[in-house]
């Protein structure tokens, strides 16, 4: 049963690469610490909003001691419009200050340290380890991915955490950094929450909701 699983799931793997050949990271950013302050502010948030207030945020604050002076009100001001302002500008402050007193100003590159970051849980601790260091230490697990890990019978889990196991299970390592992007693409242009466009997509035959979701367009 694991073993056609895992067949079927290095399949949709292959056919995704091929379907998104520029599938990448679409939160801007110049280096590591750009990527975890975008990450942050990605909660509860589209990344095209993200990219719009980290074009000037980015500007006004090159590192995390810029990120330690400045008060809590100027900067939820600034990334008021993310939503959840209050508490992302406590825990952008709150990692800053760690990595400036324990990391040298420096982004750890090792699960269990990059967690002590105030703000910071597995998917944004993957996001981090994997785009900005090439690090494969886990599987991202957004909206898109839990959605379609569900629908592509990778997964019945709930949490990410739970879908996450799964997915490293299936997918071979050397793909769990690109995989989330594949599976994001994916989402957005093809399988989406409300109507995903089942006659378009590459996966159709070999995925297990075609029957539900097509018989309903």
């Amino acid at each position: 049963m694991l073993a056609d699983k895992k067949k079927r799931t290095v399949e949709m793997i292959k056919r995704l690469k091929k379907a998104y050949p520029d599938a990448h990271c679409a939160l801007n950013h110049t280096n590591a610490f750009e990527l975890l302050i975008a990450t942050i502010l990605s909660a509860q948030c589209t990344d095209e909003r993200v990219n719009i207030v980290t074009a000037d945020l980015f500007r006004k604050y090159r590192g995390p001691k810029d990120l330690i002076e400045v008060s809590q009100a100027e900067l939820e001001k600034d990334i008021h419009s993310t939503g959840f302002f209050r508490n992302k500008a406590k825990n952008i402050k709150a990692a800053s200050q760690r990595l400036v007193e324990v990391y040298g100003g420096e982004i750890p590159r090792t699960m269990e340290e990059i967690l002590t970051l105030g703000g910071v849980a597995r998917k944004t601790a993957n996001v981090v380890l994997g785009n900005a260091f090439g690090i494969a230490s886990g599987v991202v697990v957004d909206t898109h991915v839990g959605r379609l890990s569900q629908r592509l019978g990778l997964s019945e889990q709930k949490t990410a955490e739970k879908i996450e196991l799964d997915l490293q299970a299936l997918v071979p390592k050397k793909d769990w950094i690109m995989f989330s992007h594949w599976l994001i693409y994916h989402g957005r242009q093809v399988c989406n929450a409300r109507k995903p466009k089942c006659a378009e997509c590459v996966l159709a035959d070999i995925c297990p909701s075609f029957a539900e979701f097509s018989s309903a367009s």
